[in-house]
């Protein structure tokens, strides 16, 4: 679940960058841009987590 939560706030910040370029609005430009990177970072974290928890399973 969590990866489709992750994905889904990547895919928000990504339409607020975009949004945010075609308007000239650099803060919610930027304001995606940290969304996304935000998402990004949750993700990597729980991805380290399951390989941590399927190496303990081994």
């Amino acid at each position: 679940m969590g990866d489709i939560s992750n994905k889904a706030e990547e895919l928000v910040g990504k339409a607020k960058e975009v949004v945010g370029d075609l308007t000239n609005n650099e803060s919610l430009e930027a304001k995606g841009l940290a969304e996304q990177a935000a998402a990004k970072a949750k993700q990597a974290a729980e991805d380290v987590k399951d390989a941590a928890e399927d190496a303990t399973n081994r």
